[in-house]
């Protein structure tokens, strides 16, 4: 390579490099002239949880670098760590403002007392679970989680349309489900074929109502083979048949 190629190609180089160094010096926040500041943050969120100051709080550390600098997956990450917060979208909008949309965990019933449970069954944790009372109460092993929400969610309705609510279902370690209603009454379902056994006795609750116009049970126990029986809180206590062939009937009392 003669002497003049190299000097023009020195040359070229220096000229390239005069070039891109104000631009990595944007890029990578070297320096932060005013114009390139981020001036706006707008934050869409339903706010039921998570206020905006907690998440200002957490984000505006984060803006110093200016438009070019800012790192969205470290804001991100930062509003992610707010209880109640399930999701975060982070994007800038030029010229100078980041736009964050925050989802917060929408929970529809505790698991065990310690952890709640959002859509899509996530479990996720927040600093006072016990503020969440009105939602319904999952409880068993943890490996069973899914079991739960299965029965829950299927006899939950069930139970529902003739006007019970269950308030507590729990599953306890040999597999037998108890069910406890808004009003504290309790129903023992037991571990052979649950489903089935708590649907029969649902078929025949509006008959039982009907005789028991007061509506409120003390407990009921379906683990009986061919019956169930049905405390009342009459003190003499009653019990009822299920709605089985005679054959099979084998009433029991409370």
């Amino acid at each position: 390579m003669n002497r003049a190629l190299l000097i023009r190609s020195i040359g070229w180089t220096l000229a390239l490099l005069l070039l891109a160094l104000p631009v990595l010096a944007i890029w990578r926040g070297w320096y932060t002239d005013s114009r390139w500041q981020v001036r706006y943050l707008s934050i869409d969120a339903s706010f039921q949880h998570v206020s905006a100051q907690q998440i200002r709080v957490q984000v505006q550390p984060l803006l110093g670098a200016g438009y070019f600098a800012i790192d969205l997956q470290q804001i991100r990450a930062a509003v992610a760590r707010l209880p109640w917060v399930a999701e975060v979208d982070v994007r800038k909008h030029w010229p100078a403002s980041v736009i964050l949309r925050v989802r917060e965990y929408q929970p529809w019933a505790r698991w065990n007392d310690t952890r709640l449970i959002g859509l899509h069954d996530r479990l996720f944790t927040v600093p006072d679970v016990s503020a969440s009372s009105e939602l319904p109460r999952l409880s068993g092993p943890q490996d069973r989680l899914a079991d739960v929400e299965a029965f829950y969610r299927q006899m939950g309705p069930a139970c529902a349309a003739v006007g019970l609510k269950i308030a507590a279902l729990h599953l306890a370690g040999r597999g037998s489900w108890t069910l406890t209603m808004a009003d504290g009454s309790v129903i023992r379902v037991g571990a052979t074929r649950p489903k089935q056994r708590l649907r029969r006795f649902l078929a025949v609750w509006p008959k039982l109502l009907a005789r028991h116009p007061g509506g409120r049970f003390i407990n009921v126990d379906l683990r009986y083979p061919n019956g169930f029986a049905v405390r009342w809180p009459d003190p003499q206590g009653i019990s009822e048949p299920s709605p089985v062939p005679a054959a099979e009937s084998g009433a029991h009392r409370a």
